[in-house]
């Protein structure tokens, strides 16, 4: 195990607001203080943990309590349940689900939905085929209602829509709201709006006091009306939810949904070079900044892992990146789902620029950095041995499954 001290962004986060409810449980238990006579103060309750048996143990390493003891936004103390027995009405939220999981365009979403539902209502999320989410408590989910089947897998629109209609027919929802995305939510929102007749509202980015503003004329200006049934609502329309957790009660279907059909034929995903994908489209990207002196291990990397390359702005001005694979406030803003800074420092600008990604994983030599504070998950050493160390488990784990195919 390593000797380096990790520091947890979000529990940080949480100490500095009182107003979370995790704010107490991140507070260091004050051992001693000087007194107003300029003697140290020492508090002999704040010393030691009680044992299993019952008896109060000393704990002189300082690991269970005091001041130098690392904050860490551990499940000892819960958040608040929020409980809706018998919701008065529901709010339907057919989240995208790209990779099986909620994005954070997703929990905006369900942040806006829960919202909307106040008290009484209950959020109710939508999911098609399988899912690897195991948060749906904490992203605000009251009712869970999974449809499962193979003429839902891919691109299957028009079989959705069907799902969305059972659903409308079972539980009536008050208000409807999907994601306005490019990964499916658009294009499915404005299908179901159709089919129902309604005239949705798009591209919103806020709801209040019975009003959605939304988003036209190329983004340059606010259409505002009366909240419509339908809502198509854009990235960042409300904040996730973050003070309670929710109790997912799974709901099903009293009708099955019938097979429709389908003028689309699903022919399967299209192989692109990563290269080629927009930095701004890009889920995966793996970006080099001035720790990395071995480019030529830098992009066989990327290429063994599939992602899209960028570069911080010292490596983009040192001529080792084109100038379109900038990635800052300075370059180009990204949403990747997955997001790997090797040799990074994370200046102010390029800590914006990747404000939006799911997860960050930082590879440095500097476990103070910025960009180590920022991340999901670091690896503190050299990049080129981390590199190679990367490829080889690569292509260890890519013959493992060539020779079970075999």
């Amino acid at each position: 195990m390593s000797d380096i001290i990790r520091r947890d962004p979000r529990a940080e986060w949480i100490a500095r607001n009182r107003l979370h409810p995790l704010h107490a449980a991140m507070q260091p238990a004050q051992t001693s203080w000087m007194g107003p006579n300029g003697i140290i103060r020492k508090n002999p309750h704040a010393v030691g943990f009680i044992g299993p048996n019952g008896i109060k143990r000393i704990d002189r390493s300082g690991a269970q309590q005091g001041g130098s003891t690392k904050r860490t936004a551990a499940a000892e103390v819960q958040l608040p349940l929020h409980q809706v027995p018998s919701p008065a009405f529901y709010i339907a939220v057919a989240p995208d689900m790209v990779g099986g999981r909620l994005s954070s365009h997703d929990r905006d979403l369900l942040g806006l939905a829960h919202s909307l539902a106040g008290s009484d209502g209950a959020v109710l999320a939508i999911v098609f085929g399988e899912h690897k989410e195991s948060a749906f408590a904490t992203a605000g989910v009251d009712r869970l209602l999974v449809i499962e089947g193979e003429q839902f897998d891919g691109y299957a629109p028009e079989q959705r829509i069907q799902g969305l209609r059972a659903v409308d027919n079972q539980f009536s929802p008050r208000h409807w709201l999907l994601p306005d995305s490019r990964t499916g939510g658009g294009e499915l929102g404005r299908r179901f709006a159709a089919a129902l007749g309604e005239r949705p509202a798009t591209r919103v980015w806020q709801v209040k006091d019975g009003q959605c503003i939304g988003r036209a004329g190329a983004g340059q200006q606010d259409l505002q009306r009366a909240v419509p049934r339908l809502i198509l609502a854009a990235a960042e329309c409300a904040d996730p939810v973050s003070d309670t957790r929710h109790e997912v009660l799974p709901v099903e279907l009293s009708t099955t949904v019938a097979r429709s059909l389908s003028r689309i034929e699903d022919l399967g995903a299209v192989a692109v070079d990563p290269a080629a994908i927009p930095m701004a489209e890009a889920e995966f990207i793996f970006s080099g900044g001035n720790g990395v002196k071995d480019w030529p291990l830098f992009h066989r990397t990327a290429a063994a892992l599939g992602a899209t390359e960028g570069a911080s702005r010292v490596a983009v001005d040192d001529g080792f990146m084109p100038r379109d694979r900038q990635v800052g406030a300075t370059g180009t803003w990204v949403t990747a789902r997955v997001y790997v800074a090797v040799g990074i420092s994370g200046a102010i600008q390029h800590l914006q620029g990747i404000g939006a990604c799911d997860k960050v994983v930082a590879i440095n030599m500097d476990p103070g950095c910025d960009m180590i504070k920022r991340a999901d998950l670091s690896v503190i050493g050299e990049s080129a041995a981390i590199l190679k160390a990367l490829i080889d488990a690569i292509e260890g784990y890519r013959n493992q499954a060539k020779r079970d195919a075999a």
